[in-house]
Protein backbone atom coordinates (compact mmCIF):
# COMPACT_ATOMS: atom_id res chain seq x y z
CA UNK A 1 0.00 0.00 0.00
CA UNK A 2 1.00 3.71 -0.51
CA UNK A 3 -0.39 6.47 1.51
CA UNK A 4 -0.50 10.42 0.16
CA UNK A 5 -0.33 13.15 2.71
CA UNK A 6 0.91 16.63 2.99
CA UNK A 7 -2.01 17.84 0.66
CA UNK A 8 -5.51 17.04 -0.81
CA UNK A 9 -4.59 14.91 -3.85
CA UNK A 10 -6.92 14.97 -6.80
CA UNK A 11 -9.63 12.50 -6.82
CA UNK A 12 -8.67 11.93 -10.63
CA UNK A 13 -5.07 11.32 -10.01
CA UNK A 14 -5.82 9.55 -6.79
CA UNK A 15 -7.55 7.01 -8.73
CA UNK A 16 -5.45 6.94 -11.91
CA UNK A 17 -2.82 5.46 -9.57
CA UNK A 18 -5.34 2.50 -7.89
CA UNK A 19 -6.09 1.83 -11.63
CA UNK A 20 -2.91 0.55 -12.33
CA UNK A 21 -3.21 -2.18 -9.21
CA UNK A 22 -1.35 0.49 -6.47
CA UNK A 23 -3.37 0.80 -3.43
CA UNK A 24 -3.17 4.25 -2.77
CA UNK A 25 -5.08 5.99 0.08
CA UNK A 26 -5.24 9.39 1.75
CA UNK A 27 -3.98 10.19 5.45
CA UNK A 28 -4.63 13.42 6.86
CA UNK A 29 -2.73 14.15 10.05
CA UNK A 30 0.36 17.08 10.76
CA UNK A 31 3.37 16.78 13.50
CA UNK A 32 0.65 18.93 16.36
CA UNK A 33 -1.87 15.38 16.04
CA UNK A 34 0.69 12.49 16.72
CA UNK A 35 0.56 12.67 12.23
CA UNK A 36 -3.10 10.49 12.13
CA UNK A 37 -6.13 12.09 12.46
CA UNK A 38 -8.08 10.08 10.04
CA UNK A 39 -7.66 8.03 6.97
CA UNK A 40 -8.47 5.76 4.63
CA UNK A 41 -9.41 1.97 4.52
CA UNK A 42 -9.48 -0.76 3.24
CA UNK A 43 -12.51 -1.43 0.81
CA UNK A 44 -13.83 2.03 1.70
CA UNK A 45 -11.90 4.57 -0.64
CA UNK A 46 -13.94 7.64 -1.56
CA UNK A 47 -11.59 9.41 -3.45
CA UNK A 48 -13.12 12.64 -2.79
CA UNK A 49 -12.19 12.53 1.24
CA UNK A 50 -9.37 11.92 3.58
CA UNK A 51 -11.10 8.95 5.36
CA UNK A 52 -12.58 8.53 8.60
CA UNK A 53 -10.90 9.49 12.01
CA UNK A 54 -8.50 7.01 13.52
CA UNK A 55 -9.49 5.16 16.85
CA UNK A 56 -9.24 7.90 19.88
CA UNK A 57 -9.61 10.93 17.49
CA UNK A 58 -12.45 13.66 18.04
CA UNK A 59 -13.80 16.11 15.93
CA UNK A 60 -15.35 19.21 15.96
CA UNK A 61 -15.85 21.63 13.23
CA UNK A 62 -16.18 25.52 13.96
CA UNK A 63 -18.69 27.84 12.15
CA UNK A 64 -16.22 28.55 9.60
CA UNK A 65 -15.90 25.49 9.28
CA UNK A 66 -12.44 24.68 10.91
CA UNK A 67 -11.68 21.38 11.71
CA UNK A 68 -10.91 20.93 15.34
CA UNK A 69 -9.07 17.95 16.81
CA UNK A 70 -8.45 16.36 20.06
CA UNK A 71 -6.74 13.19 21.05
CA UNK A 72 -4.19 11.66 23.30
CA UNK A 73 -1.31 12.08 20.37
CA UNK A 74 -1.97 15.58 20.24
CA UNK A 75 0.95 17.77 21.01
CA UNK A 76 1.94 19.07 24.92
CA UNK A 77 3.30 22.49 23.30
CA UNK A 78 5.42 24.03 20.98
CA UNK A 79 9.33 24.23 22.41
CA UNK A 80 9.50 27.58 24.10
CA UNK A 81 6.29 29.36 22.54
CA UNK A 82 3.71 29.33 25.25
CA UNK A 83 1.76 32.19 23.54
CA UNK A 84 1.70 30.18 20.01
CA UNK A 85 0.74 26.63 22.23
CA UNK A 86 -1.98 28.77 23.57
CA UNK A 87 -3.22 30.02 20.14
CA UNK A 88 -3.64 26.62 18.02
CA UNK A 89 -4.65 24.54 21.54
CA UNK A 90 -7.38 25.95 23.98
CA UNK A 91 -8.19 24.80 27.45
CA UNK A 92 -10.49 22.26 25.99
CA UNK A 93 -7.40 20.14 24.93
CA UNK A 94 -9.04 20.89 21.00
CA UNK A 95 -6.51 21.65 18.70
CA UNK A 96 -7.33 24.09 15.60
CA UNK A 97 -5.95 22.71 12.49
CA UNK A 98 -6.00 25.72 10.03
CA UNK A 99 -7.78 23.56 7.85
CA UNK A 100 -11.23 24.05 6.66
CA UNK A 101 -13.79 20.79 6.18
CA UNK A 102 -16.89 19.04 6.73
CA UNK A 103 -18.00 15.53 7.53
CA UNK A 104 -19.77 13.60 5.29
CA UNK A 105 -23.03 11.57 5.43
CA UNK A 106 -20.59 8.35 5.41
CA UNK A 107 -18.44 9.81 8.23
CA UNK A 108 -14.99 10.31 5.88
CA UNK A 109 -14.04 13.74 6.78
CA UNK A 110 -14.15 16.11 3.52
CA UNK A 111 -10.97 18.67 3.54
CA UNK A 112 -12.00 21.82 1.67
CA UNK A 113 -8.50 24.13 1.80
CA UNK A 114 -6.63 26.40 4.61
CA UNK A 115 -8.66 28.58 6.21
CA UNK A 116 -6.39 31.58 4.97
CA UNK A 117 -7.43 30.21 1.49
CA UNK A 118 -10.84 30.03 2.23
CA UNK A 119 -13.63 32.79 0.72
CA UNK A 120 -17.55 32.20 1.21
CA UNK A 121 -20.11 33.33 -1.34
CA UNK A 122 -23.02 35.95 -0.30
CA UNK A 123 -25.09 33.26 1.27
CA UNK A 124 -22.19 31.89 3.22
CA UNK A 125 -21.45 29.10 0.99
CA UNK A 126 -17.70 28.53 1.40
CA UNK A 127 -15.40 29.26 -1.37
CA UNK A 128 -12.03 27.46 -2.28
CA UNK A 129 -10.95 28.61 -4.80
CA UNK A 130 -7.72 26.26 -4.73
CA UNK A 131 -9.86 23.33 -4.85
CA UNK A 132 -11.98 24.56 -8.11
CA UNK A 133 -8.70 25.20 -10.00
CA UNK A 134 -7.25 22.23 -9.43
CA UNK A 135 -10.05 20.12 -10.08
CA UNK A 136 -10.46 21.90 -13.18
CA UNK A 137 -6.40 21.25 -14.34
CA UNK A 138 -6.95 17.56 -14.17
CA UNK A 139 -8.37 17.70 -17.79
CA UNK A 140 -5.86 17.47 -20.30
CA UNK A 141 -7.00 20.99 -22.19
CA UNK A 142 -7.05 23.03 -19.20
CA UNK A 143 -3.42 24.35 -18.31
CA UNK A 144 -4.92 27.14 -15.54
CA UNK A 145 -7.85 28.09 -14.18
CA UNK A 146 -8.74 30.77 -12.28
CA UNK A 147 -11.88 31.16 -10.06
CA UNK A 148 -13.69 33.81 -8.44
CA UNK A 149 -16.57 34.21 -5.79
CA UNK A 150 -15.32 35.58 -2.37
CA UNK A 151 -18.00 37.99 -1.85
CA UNK A 152 -20.16 36.85 -4.89
CA UNK A 153 -23.52 35.33 -5.17
CA UNK A 154 -21.74 32.54 -7.72
CA UNK A 155 -18.80 31.05 -8.79
CA UNK A 156 -17.12 32.21 -12.36
CA UNK A 157 -13.57 30.89 -13.96
CA UNK A 158 -11.23 32.50 -16.13
CA UNK A 159 -9.93 29.45 -18.15
CA UNK A 160 -5.95 29.41 -20.00
CA UNK A 161 -6.26 26.16 -22.87
CA UNK A 162 -3.38 23.68 -23.20
CA UNK A 163 -2.69 25.12 -26.45
CA UNK A 164 -0.71 21.64 -27.21
CA UNK A 165 -3.72 19.01 -26.07
CA UNK A 166 -6.53 21.95 -27.49
CA UNK A 167 -4.62 22.00 -30.68
CA UNK A 168 -4.48 17.59 -31.23
CA UNK A 169 -8.22 17.68 -30.23
CA UNK A 170 -8.73 20.52 -33.06
CA UNK A 171 -6.28 18.93 -35.86
CA UNK A 172 -8.57 15.67 -35.40
CA UNK A 173 -11.92 17.59 -35.68
CA UNK A 174 -10.66 18.90 -38.72
CA UNK A 175 -11.13 22.85 -37.04
CA UNK A 176 -8.88 25.37 -39.01
CA UNK A 177 -7.35 28.48 -36.91
CA UNK A 178 -4.52 30.92 -37.14
CA UNK A 179 -2.57 30.63 -33.47
CA UNK A 180 -3.41 30.71 -29.65
CA UNK A 181 -6.41 33.63 -29.58
CA UNK A 182 -8.24 32.04 -32.65
CA UNK A 183 -8.21 28.48 -31.28
CA UNK A 184 -9.28 29.81 -27.83
CA UNK A 185 -12.02 31.72 -29.66
CA UNK A 186 -13.82 29.12 -31.59
CA UNK A 187 -17.18 27.85 -30.43
CA UNK A 188 -15.97 24.71 -30.40
CA UNK A 189 -13.21 24.90 -28.28
CA UNK A 190 -15.79 26.61 -25.66
CA UNK A 191 -17.83 23.41 -26.05
CA UNK A 192 -15.16 21.40 -24.74
CA UNK A 193 -13.91 23.55 -21.90
CA UNK A 194 -17.98 23.80 -20.67
CA UNK A 195 -17.68 19.81 -20.87
CA UNK A 196 -15.39 19.77 -18.43
CA UNK A 197 -16.52 21.90 -16.27
CA UNK A 198 -19.93 20.34 -16.55
CA UNK A 199 -18.18 17.51 -14.92
CA UNK A 200 -16.37 19.12 -12.16
CA UNK A 201 -20.09 20.78 -11.03
CA UNK A 202 -21.42 17.17 -10.73
CA UNK A 203 -18.70 16.27 -8.54
CA UNK A 204 -19.77 19.14 -6.39
CA UNK A 205 -23.28 18.68 -6.95
CA UNK A 206 -23.08 15.23 -4.81
CA UNK A 207 -21.70 17.13 -1.55
CA UNK A 208 -24.38 19.66 -0.31
CA UNK A 209 -22.04 21.69 1.78
CA UNK A 210 -20.32 22.42 -1.94
CA UNK A 211 -23.36 22.00 -4.85
CA UNK A 212 -23.80 26.04 -4.49
CA UNK A 213 -19.75 26.56 -5.16
CA UNK A 214 -20.71 25.04 -8.92
CA UNK A 215 -19.44 27.53 -11.82
CA UNK A 216 -21.96 29.30 -13.60
CA UNK A 217 -20.08 31.07 -15.91
CA UNK A 218 -16.27 30.91 -17.71
CA UNK A 219 -14.21 32.78 -20.06
CA UNK A 220 -11.12 31.88 -21.93
CA UNK A 221 -7.91 33.78 -22.68
CA UNK A 222 -6.66 34.67 -25.62
CA UNK A 223 -2.87 34.59 -24.31
CA UNK A 224 -1.16 31.76 -22.54
CA UNK A 225 -0.76 32.71 -18.80
CA UNK A 226 3.26 32.70 -18.02
CA UNK A 227 5.78 33.27 -15.21
CA UNK A 228 7.54 35.65 -17.95
CA UNK A 229 4.44 37.67 -17.78
CA UNK A 230 4.15 37.97 -14.08
CA UNK A 231 1.01 35.47 -13.88
CA UNK A 232 2.65 32.62 -12.68
CA UNK A 233 5.42 32.28 -10.36
CA UNK A 234 8.78 29.95 -11.31
CA UNK A 235 7.47 27.11 -9.65
CA UNK A 236 3.96 27.59 -12.16
CA UNK A 237 2.42 28.94 -8.91
CA UNK A 238 -0.88 31.85 -9.89
CA UNK A 239 0.38 35.15 -9.21
CA UNK A 240 -3.78 36.54 -8.40
CA UNK A 241 -3.61 39.45 -7.12
CA UNK A 242 -1.76 40.32 -10.77
CA UNK A 243 -4.24 38.23 -12.84
CA UNK A 244 -6.67 40.29 -10.90
CA UNK A 245 -5.62 43.47 -11.48
CA UNK A 246 -4.90 42.67 -15.60
CA UNK A 247 -8.35 40.70 -15.91
CA UNK A 248 -10.72 42.83 -13.53
CA UNK A 249 -13.06 43.92 -16.12
CA UNK A 250 -13.22 40.32 -17.90
CA UNK A 251 -14.35 39.22 -14.42
CA UNK A 252 -16.74 42.20 -13.92
CA UNK A 253 -18.53 41.35 -17.41
CA UNK A 254 -18.90 37.82 -16.23
CA UNK A 255 -21.30 38.47 -13.30
CA UNK A 256 -22.51 41.60 -15.54
CA UNK A 257 -23.96 38.97 -17.92
CA UNK A 258 -22.34 40.22 -20.43
CA UNK A 259 -22.14 37.47 -23.79
CA UNK A 260 -18.52 39.03 -25.00
CA UNK A 261 -16.25 41.86 -24.21
CA UNK A 262 -13.57 43.66 -26.02
CA UNK A 263 -10.09 43.50 -24.06
CA UNK A 264 -7.24 44.91 -24.73
CA UNK A 265 -4.77 47.73 -23.47
CA UNK A 266 -6.44 51.16 -23.60
CA UNK A 267 -3.62 53.05 -22.93
CA UNK A 268 -1.19 51.30 -24.80
CA UNK A 269 1.70 50.75 -22.75
CA UNK A 270 2.45 47.66 -24.23
CA UNK A 271 1.83 46.04 -21.04
CA UNK A 272 1.77 42.70 -21.28
CA UNK A 273 -0.93 40.40 -21.98
CA UNK A 274 -3.17 43.12 -23.21
CA UNK A 275 -3.26 42.51 -26.42
CA UNK A 276 -6.45 43.53 -27.90
CA UNK A 277 -9.38 40.73 -28.54
CA UNK A 278 -12.87 40.09 -28.41
CA UNK A 279 -13.36 37.46 -25.67
CA UNK A 280 -16.80 35.40 -25.55
CA UNK A 281 -17.96 34.64 -22.06
CA UNK A 282 -20.70 31.49 -21.82
CA UNK A 283 -22.85 30.22 -19.37
CA UNK A 284 -22.05 27.06 -17.52
CA UNK A 285 -24.42 24.12 -17.42
CA UNK A 286 -25.08 23.61 -13.50
CA UNK A 287 -25.87 20.24 -12.36
CA UNK A 288 -28.81 19.97 -9.39
CA UNK A 289 -28.17 17.81 -6.35
CA UNK A 290 -31.52 15.74 -7.42
CA UNK A 291 -29.76 14.73 -10.63
CA UNK A 292 -26.59 14.14 -9.40
CA UNK A 293 -27.22 11.81 -6.87
CA UNK A 294 -29.89 10.40 -9.60
CA UNK A 295 -26.76 9.59 -11.96
CA UNK A 296 -24.92 7.79 -9.18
Amino acid sequence: MAYSTGDVIAPDLLMYFRSLGINLKQLYGSTETGFFVALQRDGKVNPDTVGAATDGVELKFTPQSEILVRSPGLLKEYHRAPDLTRQTRNAEGWFHTGDAGFLGTDGQIRVIDRITNIGALTDGTPYAPRRLENRLKIFPYIKEAVVFGNGRDRVCALVDIDIAAVGRWADKKSISYTGHADLASRDEVYELIAECIRQVNATLALEPRLSKSQIYRFSILHKELTASDGFLTHTGKLRRSAIVDLYHPLVDAMYQGCAEMRFGNAHGDGQAGTAEADIKIRDAIIISPVAARRVV
